[in-house]
Protein backbone atom coordinates (compact mmCIF):
# COMPACT_ATOMS: atom_id res chain seq x y z
CA UNK A 1 0.00 0.00 0.00
CA UNK A 2 2.88 2.36 0.69
CA UNK A 3 4.05 1.95 -2.92
CA UNK A 4 0.61 3.05 -4.08
CA UNK A 5 0.68 6.05 -1.75
CA UNK A 6 4.08 7.01 -3.11
CA UNK A 7 2.57 7.05 -6.61
CA UNK A 8 -0.32 9.18 -5.35
CA UNK A 9 2.11 11.73 -4.01
CA UNK A 10 3.97 11.77 -7.34
CA UNK A 11 0.71 12.42 -9.21
CA UNK A 12 -0.44 14.97 -6.60
CA UNK A 13 -3.48 12.88 -5.75
CA UNK A 14 -5.17 12.68 -2.37
CA UNK A 15 -6.72 9.26 -2.84
CA UNK A 16 -7.29 6.36 -5.17
CA UNK A 17 -10.50 4.43 -5.86
CA UNK A 18 -10.39 0.71 -6.61
CA UNK A 19 -13.67 -0.57 -8.03
CA UNK A 20 -12.61 -4.23 -8.04
CA UNK A 21 -14.05 -4.84 -11.49
CA UNK A 22 -12.68 -5.15 -15.03
CA UNK A 23 -13.05 -3.05 -18.21
CA UNK A 24 -16.49 -4.64 -18.71
CA UNK A 25 -17.99 -3.94 -15.26
CA UNK A 26 -18.16 -7.69 -14.60
CA UNK A 27 -19.29 -8.97 -11.21
CA UNK A 28 -16.80 -11.83 -11.28
CA UNK A 29 -13.44 -11.06 -12.86
CA UNK A 30 -10.41 -12.84 -14.23
CA UNK A 31 -7.31 -12.95 -11.97
CA UNK A 32 -5.79 -9.93 -13.75
CA UNK A 33 -8.51 -7.65 -12.41
CA UNK A 34 -8.82 -8.95 -8.85
CA UNK A 35 -7.55 -5.59 -7.72
CA UNK A 36 -9.66 -5.43 -4.58
CA UNK A 37 -8.20 -8.70 -3.37
CA UNK A 38 -4.65 -7.66 -4.29
CA UNK A 39 -4.75 -4.41 -2.35
CA UNK A 40 -6.82 -5.52 0.66
CA UNK A 41 -6.76 -9.32 0.96
CA UNK A 42 -10.58 -9.39 0.86
CA UNK A 43 -11.76 -12.19 -1.45
CA UNK A 44 -15.47 -11.38 -1.72
CA UNK A 45 -17.04 -10.60 -5.10
CA UNK A 46 -18.35 -7.15 -4.17
CA UNK A 47 -16.72 -4.13 -2.59
CA UNK A 48 -15.18 -0.70 -3.11
CA UNK A 49 -11.77 0.29 -1.77
CA UNK A 50 -10.69 3.87 -1.21
CA UNK A 51 -7.07 4.53 -0.26
CA UNK A 52 -6.14 7.98 1.00
CA UNK A 53 -2.69 9.19 1.94
CA UNK A 54 -3.26 8.11 5.53
CA UNK A 55 -6.22 5.70 5.64
CA UNK A 56 -7.77 2.71 3.86
CA UNK A 57 -11.45 1.74 3.65
CA UNK A 58 -13.40 -1.19 2.24
CA UNK A 59 -17.14 -1.05 1.63
CA UNK A 60 -19.02 -4.30 1.16
CA UNK A 61 -22.58 -5.54 1.62
CA UNK A 62 -24.20 -7.77 4.23
CA UNK A 63 -23.25 -10.98 2.41
CA UNK A 64 -19.62 -10.35 3.35
CA UNK A 65 -19.60 -8.51 6.70
CA UNK A 66 -18.31 -11.50 8.64
CA UNK A 67 -15.89 -12.60 5.93
CA UNK A 68 -14.44 -9.12 5.48
CA UNK A 69 -13.92 -8.67 9.22
CA UNK A 70 -11.80 -11.82 9.15
CA UNK A 71 -9.82 -11.14 5.96
CA UNK A 72 -9.07 -7.42 6.17
CA UNK A 73 -5.74 -6.35 7.71
CA UNK A 74 -5.84 -4.01 10.68
CA UNK A 75 -4.92 -0.97 8.59
CA UNK A 76 -8.36 -1.12 6.91
CA UNK A 77 -11.65 0.22 8.18
CA UNK A 78 -14.58 -2.01 7.24
CA UNK A 79 -17.58 0.00 6.08
CA UNK A 80 -20.76 -2.09 6.34
CA UNK A 81 -22.84 -0.90 3.40
CA UNK A 82 -26.54 -0.50 4.05
CA UNK A 83 -26.27 -0.34 7.83
CA UNK A 84 -27.46 2.62 9.86
CA UNK A 85 -24.87 5.34 10.18
CA UNK A 86 -22.66 4.03 7.36
CA UNK A 87 -22.54 6.29 4.29
CA UNK A 88 -22.05 4.67 0.91
CA UNK A 89 -18.53 5.16 -0.53
CA UNK A 90 -19.58 8.03 -2.79
CA UNK A 91 -21.36 9.95 -0.04
CA UNK A 92 -18.33 9.34 2.17
CA UNK A 93 -16.00 10.64 -0.55
CA UNK A 94 -18.16 13.74 -1.03
CA UNK A 95 -18.09 14.46 2.69
CA UNK A 96 -14.34 13.77 2.91
CA UNK A 97 -13.37 15.94 -0.06
CA UNK A 98 -12.28 19.53 0.39
CA UNK A 99 -11.39 22.22 -2.11
CA UNK A 100 -8.43 21.33 -4.30
CA UNK A 101 -8.41 17.61 -3.53
CA UNK A 102 -7.83 15.21 -6.42
CA UNK A 103 -8.81 11.53 -6.50
CA UNK A 104 -7.68 9.01 -9.10
CA UNK A 105 -9.44 6.00 -10.58
CA UNK A 106 -8.34 3.62 -13.31
CA UNK A 107 -10.34 4.83 -16.32
CA UNK A 108 -10.66 1.29 -17.67
CA UNK A 109 -12.44 0.00 -14.57
CA UNK A 110 -15.09 2.64 -13.97
CA UNK A 111 -18.09 3.12 -16.21
CA UNK A 112 -18.76 6.31 -18.15
CA UNK A 113 -21.93 6.91 -16.15
CA UNK A 114 -20.31 6.38 -12.78
CA UNK A 115 -17.30 8.52 -13.64
CA UNK A 116 -19.54 11.35 -14.79
CA UNK A 117 -21.78 11.16 -11.72
CA UNK A 118 -18.89 11.01 -9.26
CA UNK A 119 -16.98 13.74 -11.07
CA UNK A 120 -19.99 16.08 -10.92
CA UNK A 121 -20.43 15.36 -7.23
CA UNK A 122 -16.82 16.19 -6.41
CA UNK A 123 -16.97 19.38 -8.47
CA UNK A 124 -19.54 20.68 -6.02
CA UNK A 125 -16.79 20.54 -3.40
CA UNK A 126 -14.31 22.05 -5.86
CA UNK A 127 -12.48 18.72 -5.88
CA UNK A 128 -11.56 16.63 -8.93
CA UNK A 129 -11.91 13.05 -10.11
CA UNK A 130 -8.97 12.12 -12.34
CA UNK A 131 -9.23 9.41 -15.01
CA UNK A 132 -5.85 7.83 -14.38
CA UNK A 133 -3.83 4.98 -15.72
CA UNK A 134 -3.68 1.69 -13.85
CA UNK A 135 -1.52 2.44 -10.80
CA UNK A 136 -1.46 -1.15 -9.57
CA UNK A 137 0.45 -2.92 -12.35
CA UNK A 138 3.83 -1.33 -11.48
CA UNK A 139 3.56 -2.62 -7.89
CA UNK A 140 1.80 -5.93 -8.61
CA UNK A 141 4.51 -8.53 -9.07
CA UNK A 142 3.61 -11.44 -11.37
CA UNK A 143 0.25 -9.93 -12.25
CA UNK A 144 -1.76 -12.18 -14.55
CA UNK A 145 -2.09 -11.27 -18.21
CA UNK A 146 -5.34 -10.49 -19.99
CA UNK A 147 -6.92 -13.96 -20.33
CA UNK A 148 -7.06 -15.65 -23.71
CA UNK A 149 -8.79 -19.02 -23.37
CA UNK A 150 -9.95 -20.76 -26.57
CA UNK A 151 -13.41 -19.88 -27.87
CA UNK A 152 -15.92 -22.48 -28.93
CA UNK A 153 -19.32 -22.29 -30.57
CA UNK A 154 -22.55 -22.82 -28.67
CA UNK A 155 -24.48 -24.93 -31.13
CA UNK A 156 -27.64 -23.40 -32.61
CA UNK A 157 -29.65 -26.39 -31.41
CA UNK A 158 -29.03 -25.07 -27.88
CA UNK A 159 -28.77 -21.34 -28.63
CA UNK A 160 -32.07 -21.32 -30.51
CA UNK A 161 -30.97 -18.59 -32.93
CA UNK A 162 -27.90 -18.05 -35.08
CA UNK A 163 -25.52 -15.17 -34.47
CA UNK A 164 -26.72 -13.69 -37.76
CA UNK A 165 -30.35 -13.73 -36.57
CA UNK A 166 -29.38 -12.04 -33.32
CA UNK A 167 -27.43 -9.35 -35.15
CA UNK A 168 -30.42 -8.67 -37.40
CA UNK A 169 -32.72 -8.40 -34.39
CA UNK A 170 -30.43 -5.77 -32.91
CA UNK A 171 -30.19 -3.95 -36.24
CA UNK A 172 -33.96 -3.87 -36.52
CA UNK A 173 -34.09 -2.06 -33.18
CA UNK A 174 -31.45 0.40 -34.39
CA UNK A 175 -33.45 1.08 -37.57
CA UNK A 176 -36.65 1.71 -35.63
CA UNK A 177 -34.82 4.23 -33.46
CA UNK A 178 -33.06 5.87 -36.45
CA UNK A 179 -29.69 4.89 -35.05
CA UNK A 180 -26.67 3.65 -36.96
CA UNK A 181 -24.63 1.61 -34.51
CA UNK A 182 -24.28 0.21 -31.01
CA UNK A 183 -21.19 -0.57 -28.94
CA UNK A 184 -21.25 -3.35 -26.34
CA UNK A 185 -18.81 -4.01 -23.50
CA UNK A 186 -20.86 -6.51 -21.46
CA UNK A 187 -19.15 -9.90 -21.77
CA UNK A 188 -22.23 -12.08 -21.33
CA UNK A 189 -24.12 -10.03 -23.92
CA UNK A 190 -21.27 -10.45 -26.39
CA UNK A 191 -21.11 -14.20 -25.74
CA UNK A 192 -24.88 -14.48 -26.23
CA UNK A 193 -24.94 -12.45 -29.47
CA UNK A 194 -22.00 -14.29 -31.04
CA UNK A 195 -23.01 -17.78 -29.80
CA UNK A 196 -19.44 -18.13 -28.56
CA UNK A 197 -18.22 -19.30 -25.19
CA UNK A 198 -14.80 -19.46 -23.51
CA UNK A 199 -13.33 -19.71 -20.03
CA UNK A 200 -11.77 -16.32 -19.28
CA UNK A 201 -13.60 -15.94 -15.97
CA UNK A 202 -13.83 -18.93 -13.65
CA UNK A 203 -17.26 -20.59 -13.85
CA UNK A 204 -18.56 -17.96 -16.29
CA UNK A 205 -18.05 -19.03 -19.93
CA UNK A 206 -17.28 -15.63 -21.47
CA UNK A 207 -14.34 -14.14 -23.31
CA UNK A 208 -12.77 -10.69 -22.89
CA UNK A 209 -13.87 -8.64 -25.89
CA UNK A 210 -15.82 -5.65 -27.19
CA UNK A 211 -18.44 -5.65 -29.94
CA UNK A 212 -19.41 -2.92 -32.39
CA UNK A 213 -22.55 -3.43 -34.48
CA UNK A 214 -23.66 -1.10 -37.26
CA UNK A 215 -26.43 -1.48 -39.83
CA UNK A 216 -23.96 -3.05 -42.26
CA UNK A 217 -21.15 -4.63 -40.25
CA UNK A 218 -20.13 -6.08 -36.93
CA UNK A 219 -16.64 -5.80 -35.46
CA UNK A 220 -15.53 -8.15 -32.69
CA UNK A 221 -12.50 -6.89 -30.76
CA UNK A 222 -10.80 -10.08 -29.66
CA UNK A 223 -7.53 -11.91 -30.24
CA UNK A 224 -8.17 -14.18 -33.22
CA UNK A 225 -5.72 -16.74 -31.85
CA UNK A 226 -8.59 -17.86 -29.65
CA UNK A 227 -10.25 -19.56 -32.64
CA UNK A 228 -9.25 -22.69 -34.47
CA UNK A 229 -9.38 -22.49 -38.26
CA UNK A 230 -12.86 -23.93 -38.64
CA UNK A 231 -14.41 -21.69 -36.00
CA UNK A 232 -12.59 -18.64 -37.32
CA UNK A 233 -14.13 -19.24 -40.72
CA UNK A 234 -17.60 -19.46 -39.14
CA UNK A 235 -17.13 -16.33 -37.04
CA UNK A 236 -15.88 -14.29 -40.00
CA UNK A 237 -19.16 -14.85 -41.84
CA UNK A 238 -20.78 -12.30 -39.52
CA UNK A 239 -17.95 -10.48 -37.76
CA UNK A 240 -14.78 -8.64 -38.66
CA UNK A 241 -12.11 -9.32 -36.05
CA UNK A 242 -9.75 -6.72 -34.63
CA UNK A 243 -7.35 -6.92 -31.67
CA UNK A 244 -8.90 -6.38 -28.24
CA UNK A 245 -6.39 -3.64 -27.44
CA UNK A 246 -7.39 -1.63 -30.53
CA UNK A 247 -10.99 -1.05 -29.49
CA UNK A 248 -10.62 2.46 -28.05
CA UNK A 249 -8.63 3.71 -31.03
CA UNK A 250 -10.86 2.02 -33.63
CA UNK A 251 -14.14 3.17 -32.15
CA UNK A 252 -13.49 6.83 -32.98
CA UNK A 253 -13.60 6.05 -36.70
CA UNK A 254 -16.37 3.43 -36.52
CA UNK A 255 -18.93 5.30 -34.42
CA UNK A 256 -20.21 7.76 -37.04
CA UNK A 257 -23.65 9.25 -36.80
CA UNK A 258 -26.12 8.68 -33.97
CA UNK A 259 -25.55 5.48 -32.05
CA UNK A 260 -26.40 3.68 -28.84
CA UNK A 261 -24.43 2.37 -25.86
CA UNK A 262 -24.81 1.49 -22.20
CA UNK A 263 -22.92 4.06 -20.09
CA UNK A 264 -23.24 1.78 -17.07
CA UNK A 265 -21.19 -0.97 -18.75
CA UNK A 266 -18.82 0.87 -21.12
CA UNK A 267 -15.68 2.11 -19.31
CA UNK A 268 -14.53 5.72 -19.14
CA UNK A 269 -11.63 5.07 -21.56
CA UNK A 270 -14.22 5.14 -24.39
CA UNK A 271 -15.92 8.38 -23.34
CA UNK A 272 -14.23 10.61 -25.91
CA UNK A 273 -15.05 8.22 -28.77
CA UNK A 274 -18.70 8.05 -27.68
CA UNK A 275 -19.26 11.70 -26.86
CA UNK A 276 -21.52 12.44 -29.85
CA UNK A 277 -24.44 14.59 -28.76
CA UNK A 278 -26.96 12.57 -30.76
CA UNK A 279 -26.02 9.26 -29.20
CA UNK A 280 -28.69 7.52 -27.14
CA UNK A 281 -27.94 5.72 -23.91
CA UNK A 282 -29.56 2.87 -22.04
CA UNK A 283 -29.35 -0.83 -21.29
CA UNK A 284 -27.81 -2.84 -24.11
CA UNK A 285 -30.37 -3.78 -26.75
CA UNK A 286 -29.51 -7.44 -26.27
CA UNK A 287 -30.23 -7.48 -22.52
CA UNK A 288 -33.94 -8.31 -22.68
CA UNK A 289 -33.44 -10.59 -25.69
CA UNK A 290 -30.94 -12.58 -23.62
CA UNK A 291 -33.02 -12.49 -20.45
CA UNK A 292 -36.18 -13.82 -22.09
CA UNK A 293 -35.01 -17.30 -23.04
CA UNK A 294 -36.25 -18.66 -26.35
CA UNK A 295 -37.84 -22.10 -26.71
CA UNK A 296 -34.55 -23.93 -27.28
CA UNK A 297 -32.81 -22.15 -24.42
CA UNK A 298 -35.64 -23.07 -22.05
CA UNK A 299 -35.46 -26.67 -23.22
CA UNK A 300 -31.75 -26.63 -22.48
CA UNK A 301 -32.28 -25.11 -19.06
CA UNK A 302 -34.86 -27.79 -18.21
CA UNK A 303 -32.53 -30.53 -19.38
CA UNK A 304 -29.64 -29.07 -17.36
CA UNK A 305 -31.76 -29.14 -14.22
CA UNK A 306 -32.90 -32.71 -14.81
CA UNK A 307 -29.34 -33.92 -15.26
CA UNK A 308 -28.09 -31.81 -12.37
CA UNK A 309 -30.81 -33.17 -10.09
CA UNK A 310 -29.95 -36.75 -10.96
CA UNK A 311 -26.38 -36.04 -9.82
CA UNK A 312 -27.56 -34.19 -6.73
CA UNK A 313 -29.88 -36.94 -5.46
CA UNK A 314 -27.16 -39.51 -6.16
CA UNK A 315 -24.83 -37.43 -4.00
CA UNK A 316 -27.41 -37.14 -1.21
CA UNK A 317 -28.30 -40.82 -1.26
CA UNK A 318 -24.64 -41.85 -0.95
CA UNK A 319 -23.92 -39.40 1.86
CA UNK A 320 -23.46 -41.21 5.16
CA UNK A 321 -24.37 -38.55 7.67
CA UNK A 322 -22.92 -40.56 10.53
CA UNK A 323 -19.45 -40.13 9.04
CA UNK A 324 -17.19 -37.09 9.41
CA UNK A 325 -16.63 -34.95 6.33
CA UNK A 326 -15.41 -31.40 5.89
CA UNK A 327 -16.77 -28.43 3.93
CA UNK A 328 -14.47 -28.98 0.96
CA UNK A 329 -14.81 -32.74 0.62
CA UNK A 330 -18.61 -32.49 0.82
CA UNK A 331 -18.75 -30.15 -2.20
CA UNK A 332 -16.16 -32.31 -3.98
CA UNK A 333 -18.39 -35.36 -3.54
CA UNK A 334 -21.22 -33.50 -5.26
CA UNK A 335 -18.89 -32.30 -7.99
CA UNK A 336 -17.74 -35.89 -8.63
CA UNK A 337 -21.35 -36.97 -9.19
CA UNK A 338 -21.89 -34.08 -11.60
CA UNK A 339 -18.81 -34.99 -13.61
CA UNK A 340 -20.54 -38.25 -14.58
CA UNK A 341 -23.40 -36.39 -16.30
CA UNK A 342 -23.47 -35.89 -20.12
CA UNK A 343 -22.82 -32.32 -21.21
CA UNK A 344 -21.43 -31.20 -17.85
CA UNK A 345 -18.77 -28.50 -18.22
CA UNK A 346 -18.04 -27.45 -14.66
CA UNK A 347 -19.42 -25.38 -11.77
CA UNK A 348 -21.35 -22.16 -12.43
CA UNK A 349 -19.72 -20.53 -9.37
CA UNK A 350 -17.42 -21.52 -6.54
CA UNK A 351 -19.23 -23.85 -4.18
CA UNK A 352 -20.50 -22.46 -0.89
CA UNK A 353 -20.48 -25.11 1.83
CA UNK A 354 -20.86 -23.60 5.28
CA UNK A 355 -21.34 -25.77 8.37
CA UNK A 356 -22.78 -24.44 11.61
CA UNK A 357 -21.55 -20.85 12.16
CA UNK A 358 -19.90 -20.73 8.72
CA UNK A 359 -23.34 -21.10 7.18
CA UNK A 360 -24.22 -17.74 8.71
CA UNK A 361 -21.81 -16.15 6.21
CA UNK A 362 -24.08 -16.41 3.20
CA UNK A 363 -21.24 -16.24 0.66
CA UNK A 364 -18.68 -18.12 2.72
CA UNK A 365 -15.95 -19.96 0.84
CA UNK A 366 -14.05 -22.73 2.58
CA UNK A 367 -10.28 -22.58 2.17
CA UNK A 368 -8.03 -25.62 2.19
CA UNK A 369 -6.42 -25.89 5.59
CA UNK A 370 -9.10 -23.93 7.44
CA UNK A 371 -12.19 -25.84 6.31
CA UNK A 372 -14.58 -26.83 9.07
CA UNK A 373 -15.21 -30.46 9.97
CA UNK A 374 -18.76 -31.68 9.52
CA UNK A 375 -19.02 -33.73 12.67
CA UNK A 376 -22.09 -34.17 14.77
CA UNK A 377 -25.11 -31.92 15.12
CA UNK A 378 -25.41 -28.97 12.75
CA UNK A 379 -26.84 -27.39 9.62
CA UNK A 380 -24.92 -27.25 6.35
CA UNK A 381 -25.74 -24.59 3.76
CA UNK A 382 -24.73 -26.08 0.39
CA UNK A 383 -25.03 -23.59 -2.48
CA UNK A 384 -23.71 -24.89 -5.80
CA UNK A 385 -24.40 -24.79 -9.51
CA UNK A 386 -23.43 -26.27 -12.85
CA UNK A 387 -22.63 -25.23 -16.39
CA UNK A 388 -23.83 -27.63 -19.06
CA UNK A 389 -23.46 -27.32 -22.81
CA UNK A 390 -27.15 -26.43 -22.91
CA UNK A 391 -27.87 -24.56 -19.68
CA UNK A 392 -26.94 -23.29 -16.23
CA UNK A 393 -28.10 -24.34 -12.76
CA UNK A 394 -27.95 -22.84 -9.28
CA UNK A 395 -29.33 -24.65 -6.23
CA UNK A 396 -29.10 -24.31 -2.47
CA UNK A 397 -30.16 -26.91 0.03
CA UNK A 398 -29.74 -26.77 3.79
CA UNK A 399 -28.86 -30.22 5.12
CA UNK A 400 -29.05 -31.57 8.66
CA UNK A 401 -26.23 -33.61 10.16
CA UNK A 402 -26.23 -35.44 13.45
CA UNK A 403 -27.55 -38.58 15.07
CA UNK A 404 -29.98 -36.65 17.24
CA UNK A 405 -32.98 -34.57 16.16
CA UNK A 406 -32.85 -30.95 14.97
CA UNK A 407 -33.65 -28.39 17.64
CA UNK A 408 -37.08 -26.77 17.67
CA UNK A 409 -35.47 -23.46 16.71
CA UNK A 410 -33.68 -25.02 13.73
CA UNK A 411 -36.89 -26.64 12.53
CA UNK A 412 -38.91 -23.50 13.03
CA UNK A 413 -36.39 -21.31 11.18
CA UNK A 414 -36.02 -23.78 8.31
CA UNK A 415 -39.79 -24.02 7.94
CA UNK A 416 -40.25 -20.24 7.96
CA UNK A 417 -37.69 -19.95 5.17
CA UNK A 418 -39.39 -22.81 3.31
CA UNK A 419 -42.82 -21.16 3.63
CA UNK A 420 -41.52 -17.98 2.01
CA UNK A 421 -39.81 -20.01 -0.71
CA UNK A 422 -43.05 -21.88 -1.46
CA UNK A 423 -45.13 -18.70 -1.40
CA UNK A 424 -42.97 -17.19 -4.11
CA UNK A 425 -42.72 -20.19 -6.42
CA UNK A 426 -46.49 -20.77 -6.27
CA UNK A 427 -47.38 -17.14 -6.93
CA UNK A 428 -49.63 -16.01 -9.78
CA UNK A 429 -49.11 -12.35 -10.68
CA UNK A 430 -50.36 -9.85 -13.29
CA UNK A 431 -48.36 -8.90 -16.35
CA UNK A 432 -46.22 -5.87 -15.58
CA UNK A 433 -45.28 -7.05 -12.09
CA UNK A 434 -41.70 -6.17 -11.15
CA UNK A 435 -39.38 -7.96 -8.80
CA UNK A 436 -39.62 -5.43 -5.99
CA UNK A 437 -43.41 -5.80 -6.03
CA UNK A 438 -43.19 -9.41 -4.82
CA UNK A 439 -40.04 -9.44 -2.69
CA UNK A 440 -41.92 -9.29 0.62
CA UNK A 441 -43.86 -12.44 -0.24
CA UNK A 442 -40.77 -14.52 0.54
CA UNK A 443 -40.05 -12.64 3.77
CA UNK A 444 -43.49 -12.40 5.34
CA UNK A 445 -43.20 -15.47 7.57
CA UNK A 446 -39.79 -14.49 8.90
CA UNK A 447 -41.07 -11.00 9.64
CA UNK A 448 -43.84 -12.45 11.83
CA UNK A 449 -41.09 -13.77 14.12
CA UNK A 450 -38.96 -10.64 13.94
CA UNK A 451 -36.44 -12.29 11.58
CA UNK A 452 -35.15 -11.25 8.18
CA UNK A 453 -32.48 -11.67 5.53
CA UNK A 454 -30.67 -8.94 3.64
CA UNK A 455 -29.50 -10.42 0.35
CA UNK A 456 -31.67 -10.44 -2.77
CA UNK A 457 -34.51 -12.92 -2.87
CA UNK A 458 -33.94 -13.75 -6.52
CA UNK A 459 -31.45 -13.03 -9.30
CA UNK A 460 -31.60 -13.72 -13.02
CA UNK A 461 -29.67 -16.68 -14.44
CA UNK A 462 -28.20 -17.01 -17.93
CA UNK A 463 -28.24 -19.95 -20.31
CA UNK A 464 -24.72 -21.35 -20.29
CA UNK A 465 -23.72 -17.89 -19.19
CA UNK A 466 -23.47 -15.93 -15.97
CA UNK A 467 -25.21 -17.41 -12.95
CA UNK A 468 -26.07 -13.79 -12.06
CA UNK A 469 -27.85 -12.17 -15.00
CA UNK A 470 -29.84 -8.95 -15.26
CA UNK A 471 -31.97 -7.06 -15.54
CA UNK A 472 -34.53 -9.29 -13.79
CA UNK A 473 -34.26 -9.44 -10.02
CA UNK A 474 -36.42 -9.98 -6.95
CA UNK A 475 -35.30 -7.68 -4.13
CA UNK A 476 -36.32 -4.45 -2.40
CA UNK A 477 -34.29 -2.51 -4.99
CA UNK A 478 -36.61 -0.57 -7.29
CA UNK A 479 -35.56 -2.05 -10.64
CA UNK A 480 -38.01 -0.85 -13.28
CA UNK A 481 -38.08 -4.06 -15.30
CA UNK A 482 -41.19 -6.26 -15.35
CA UNK A 483 -40.93 -10.02 -15.06
CA UNK A 484 -41.48 -11.46 -18.54
CA UNK A 485 -42.05 -14.96 -19.98
CA UNK A 486 -38.77 -16.80 -20.49
CA UNK A 487 -36.92 -15.02 -17.72
CA UNK A 488 -35.20 -17.37 -15.29
CA UNK A 489 -34.77 -16.29 -11.67
CA UNK A 490 -33.75 -17.81 -8.38
CA UNK A 491 -36.08 -18.13 -5.39
CA UNK A 492 -33.72 -18.16 -2.41
CA UNK A 493 -34.88 -16.76 0.91
CA UNK A 494 -32.59 -17.43 3.85
CA UNK A 495 -31.87 -16.75 7.49
CA UNK A 496 -28.48 -16.23 9.15
CA UNK A 497 -27.75 -16.27 12.87
CA UNK A 498 -24.17 -15.14 13.49
CA UNK A 499 -21.91 -17.69 15.18
CA UNK A 500 -24.71 -20.28 15.11
CA UNK A 501 -26.08 -21.36 11.73
CA UNK A 502 -27.43 -20.32 8.37
CA UNK A 503 -30.38 -21.53 6.29
CA UNK A 504 -31.06 -20.99 2.59
CA UNK A 505 -33.35 -22.80 0.17
CA UNK A 506 -33.02 -22.06 -3.54
CA UNK A 507 -34.78 -23.22 -6.68
CA UNK A 508 -34.63 -21.70 -10.15
CA UNK A 509 -37.90 -20.58 -11.69
CA UNK A 510 -38.91 -19.67 -15.25
CA UNK A 511 -41.60 -17.05 -15.81
CA UNK A 512 -44.47 -18.36 -17.96
CA UNK A 513 -47.85 -17.10 -19.12
CA UNK A 514 -50.54 -18.59 -16.91
CA UNK A 515 -54.02 -17.27 -17.68
CA UNK A 516 -56.05 -14.42 -19.15
CA UNK A 517 -59.10 -13.01 -17.41
CA UNK A 518 -61.18 -9.88 -17.62
CA UNK A 519 -58.52 -8.32 -15.39
CA UNK A 520 -55.69 -8.99 -17.82
CA UNK A 521 -52.86 -11.45 -18.41
CA UNK A 522 -51.39 -13.29 -15.46
CA UNK A 523 -48.02 -15.01 -15.20
CA UNK A 524 -46.69 -17.71 -12.88
CA UNK A 525 -43.48 -19.65 -12.35
CA UNK A 526 -42.31 -23.00 -13.67
CA UNK A 527 -39.98 -24.64 -11.15
CA UNK A 528 -36.85 -25.93 -12.89
CA UNK A 529 -34.94 -27.31 -9.88
CA UNK A 530 -35.72 -30.94 -9.03
CA UNK A 531 -34.15 -31.81 -5.67
CA UNK A 532 -36.14 -32.76 -2.55
CA UNK A 533 -36.29 -30.49 0.48
CA UNK A 534 -34.79 -31.56 3.82
CA UNK A 535 -37.87 -33.20 5.33
CA UNK A 536 -36.23 -33.76 8.70
CA UNK A 537 -36.03 -30.00 9.19
CA UNK A 538 -39.69 -29.32 8.42
CA UNK A 539 -41.89 -28.37 11.35
CA UNK A 540 -45.24 -29.72 10.26
CA UNK A 541 -47.23 -27.66 12.75
CA UNK A 542 -46.19 -24.49 10.90
CA UNK A 543 -47.43 -25.66 7.49
CA UNK A 544 -50.88 -25.14 6.06
CA UNK A 545 -52.71 -27.80 4.12
CA UNK A 546 -51.99 -25.90 0.90
CA UNK A 547 -48.25 -25.79 1.66
CA UNK A 548 -48.20 -29.52 2.34
CA UNK A 549 -49.91 -30.08 -1.00
CA UNK A 550 -47.34 -27.90 -2.80
CA UNK A 551 -44.45 -29.85 -1.23
CA UNK A 552 -46.04 -33.23 -1.94
CA UNK A 553 -46.81 -32.28 -5.55
CA UNK A 554 -43.25 -31.05 -6.02
CA UNK A 555 -41.74 -34.20 -4.54
CA UNK A 556 -44.03 -36.37 -6.66
CA UNK A 557 -42.85 -34.54 -9.77
CA UNK A 558 -39.21 -34.92 -8.71
CA UNK A 559 -39.66 -38.67 -8.38
CA UNK A 560 -41.50 -39.02 -11.70
CA UNK A 561 -38.77 -37.19 -13.58
CA UNK A 562 -35.73 -38.74 -11.88
CA UNK A 563 -36.56 -42.32 -10.93
CA UNK A 564 -35.57 -43.78 -14.31
CA UNK A 565 -32.37 -41.73 -14.49
CA UNK A 566 -30.71 -42.70 -11.22
CA UNK A 567 -28.83 -45.88 -10.37
CA UNK A 568 -30.67 -48.65 -8.55
CA UNK A 569 -28.84 -47.98 -5.28
CA UNK A 570 -30.18 -44.40 -5.29
CA UNK A 571 -33.81 -45.31 -5.85
CA UNK A 572 -34.74 -46.27 -2.24
CA UNK A 573 -33.40 -42.95 -0.96
CA UNK A 574 -35.27 -41.05 -3.69
CA UNK A 575 -38.51 -42.86 -2.86
CA UNK A 576 -38.20 -41.96 0.80
CA UNK A 577 -37.11 -38.36 0.19
CA UNK A 578 -40.07 -37.71 -2.11
CA UNK A 579 -42.72 -39.62 -0.17
CA UNK A 580 -45.74 -37.58 0.97
CA UNK A 581 -45.60 -35.60 4.18
CA UNK A 582 -47.81 -37.21 6.80
CA UNK A 583 -49.90 -34.87 8.90
CA UNK A 584 -52.33 -36.17 11.49
CA UNK A 585 -53.84 -32.95 12.71
CA UNK A 586 -56.40 -30.32 11.90
CA UNK A 587 -54.89 -27.62 9.70
CA UNK A 588 -54.95 -24.06 10.91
Amino acid sequence: MESLRARLREEKLDGYIITGTDPHQSEYVAPRWRTREFISGFTGSSGIVIITLTEAYLWTDSRYFIQASIELPSCYTLMRSGTEGTPDPWTWLYEYATEGMRFGVDSSTISIAHFSELSSSLKEKKAELVASDDFLSPIWKNRSDVPMTPCEEMEEEYAGKSAHEKLESIRNVLRKRNLRWTFIASLDDIAWITNLRADDIACTPVFVSYLFISLTKAVLFVDERRFDKDLLRIVRKDFSIKPYESAAESLSSLAKGPGYFNPDRVPEIFSSALSGKRNEKGADISVLMKACKNKKELEGMRLAHIYDASAYVSFLSRLDRSQIYDEITISERLENERKKIPGYLGPSFSAIAGFRENGAMCHYKAERGSEKKIDGHGLLVLDTGSQFRFGTTDITRTLFFGADEPTEEEKRDYTLVLKGHLALLSLRFPKGTKGFHIDAIAKQYLWKYGENFFHGTGHGVGCRLSVHEGPQRISPAVIDVPLMPGMVLSDEPGLYKENRYGIRIENLLAVKEDMKTEFGTFYSFETLTLVPYEKKLIEMELLTEEEVRIIDDYHKHVYEVLHELVDSDVLPWLQDATSPLHVNRIYS
